[in-house]
C-alpha cells in the first residue's frame, strides 16, 4: 500500500518468535500500517522472522539497535529519516515516496544476491547524441556483469565511436538501415547476447545504479519468466518537472511488486531461453514492448512488475516518442508533481 492509513505498529520478541501487538506477524493485515517499529530482546534472537517481513516489504524502524545486531542491518533500521517527512496530501509530498525507498533498501538487504549474473543489455538508437550518456549509464551499474548490445539504427559507427571506445564495459553492435523495422533491428542486436539473461534499455531514459540487480533480484524471489518495473516517474522535458504516476488516467490503481501483463518497456529482462521461446521482439516499426509482452504471455510466460523507483522516462513532445501521448495526459495521472530533475532517492543521481 504506498499511502498507509495507519501509524507505526509494534514489532517484538515474544514466546520465542517475532510478534505484532502479541500476534503472529500477519503481511496482508500490515500493508495499511506506515511501519512497524522494532523492541529488541537484549540477547541475540533469530533474525528469520523479522528479515522475512523485510523481505515482503514491510517498512521497519527502530530508534536504536542492540549490539548483537549486524551492522547493515542495524544501520538501515536506525536510519529514520523517511519518518520525518510529513504526509499532508500535497502533490509535493514525499511521505510516502521516503517510505517506499527504506522498503526497498530492506528489500535488498532480505534477498542478498549470492552470484552477479550475466545481463546482455539490448539498445538501440536513431540518436547518436545520446549513446554516450546511456553507456555511462551502463557502467554505473552494480552486483551484475554486463555487456552492452548496441544497434546502430540508421547511426554509423564512426558517429559513436569514441563513445564505445571510452566504455569500460565489452560492447557489441550492429549497423542498420534506419528504415529496417525497431523491432527487427533489436532482434539482430539480441541474437549478440552471450549472457544469460537480456535487458532492454531506452536510450534517453534514465537508470539507478541497481536497475539491473533489482530486476534480478525480482526475477530471483518471484521465478518469474519476465520482470519490468513500473513505468511510475517522468520527467516532463519541455516543461522542467517530474511526476510521479501511481494511477492510470481511469483512476484504478498502478502498483508494483505484483504480476501483471504490463511492464515498461525500457526495463524488460528475460531470460535468454525464454526470449528465444518467445520468438524474440515482433518484426514492427512501433508498440515492439507491447507486442512482445502478449507474445510472451501467449507462450505461457509469466510476467512480474517490480518498483520503479530506480526508472524515469524522458518524456518531450509526444512526435518525439514511439509511446506517442501528450504532455496533459502525464499531467493528468500524476500523484506527485516536482519542479526540475527530481527522482527517487534510489536513483543515486547527481
Amino acid at each position: 500500500m504506498r499511502t498507509p492509513e495507519k501509524g507505526l505498529g509494534r514489532l517484538h520478541w515474544a514466546d520465542g518468535r517475532w510478534a505484532v501487538d502479541g500476534q503472529p506477524p500477519d503481511v496482508p493485515g500490515l500493508r495499511p500500517l506506515r511501519g512497524l517499529e522494532i523492541e529488541w530482546p537484549a540477547a541475540a534472537v533469530p533474525l528469520d522472522g523479522l528479515l522475512s517481513l523485510a523481505a515482503a516489504g514491510i517498512p521497519l524502524t527502530a530508534e536504536r539497535a542492540e549490539p548483537w545486531v549486524p551492522a547493515g542491518l542495524a544501520e538501515l533500521l536506525t536510519d529514520r529519516d523517511w519518518l520525518r517527512h510529513a504526509a499532508d496530501g500535497t502533490a509535493r509530498s514525499l511521505a510516502d515516496l521516503r517510505r517506499e525507498e527504506h522498503s526497498v533498501r530492506l528489500r535488498r538487504l532480505a534477498h542478498p544476491v549470492a552470484i552477479h549474473p550475466k545481463i546482455s543489455i539490448v539498445m538501440s538508437s536513431k540518436r547518436s547524441s545520446l549513446i554516450g550518456a546511456a553507456l555511462a549509464q551502463m557502467e554505473r551499474q552494480r552486483e551484475v556483469e554486463a555487456e552492452v548490445l548496441l544497434g546502430l539504427h540508421g547511426v554509423g559507427f564512426e558517429q559513436v565511436r569514441e563513445a564505445v571506445e571510452s566504455c569500460s564495459l565489452p560492447v557489441k553492435w550492429v549497423e542498420a538501415e534506419a528504415s529496417m523495422p525497431f523491432g527487427e533491428v533489436l532482434n539482430r542486436t539480441a541474437a549478440l547476447a552471450s549472457g544469460d539473461h537480456l535487458a532492454k534499455w531506452d536510450d534517453d531514459d534514465w537508470y539507478g545504479p541497481r536497475h539491473l540487480a533489482d530486476l534480478f533480484m525480482a526475477m530471483s524471489y518471484t521465478g518469474a519468466d519476465v520482470v519490468g518495473t513500473t513505468a511510475e516517474f517522468f520527467y516532463l522535458e519541455p516543461l522542467k518537472a517530474t511526476i510521479r504516476r501511481t494511477t492510470f488516467a481511469s483512476g484504478a490503481r498502478y502498483p508494483s511488486e505484483v504480476w501483471s501483463d504490463h511492464v515498461a518497456g525500457g526495463t524488460i529482462m528475460v531470460s535468454r531461453s525464454k526470449f528465444k521461446e518467445t520468438g524474440g521482439f515482433p518484426a514492427v516499426p512501433r508498440a515492439v514492448d507491447l507486442e512482445f509482452l502478449k507474445a510472451a504471455l501467449k507462450a505461457g510466460a509469466r510476467i512480474y512488475r517490480t518498483h520503479g523507483l530506480g526508472y524515469v522516462l524522458r518524456r518531450g513532445l509526444s512526435a518525439d516518442h514511439t509511446w506517442q501521448l501528450p504532455l496533459a495526459h502525464f499531467l493528468k495521472v500524476a500523484a506527485n508533481q516536482w519542479r526540475g530533475f527530481r527522482p527517487s532517492l534510489l536513483m543515486e543521481a547527481a
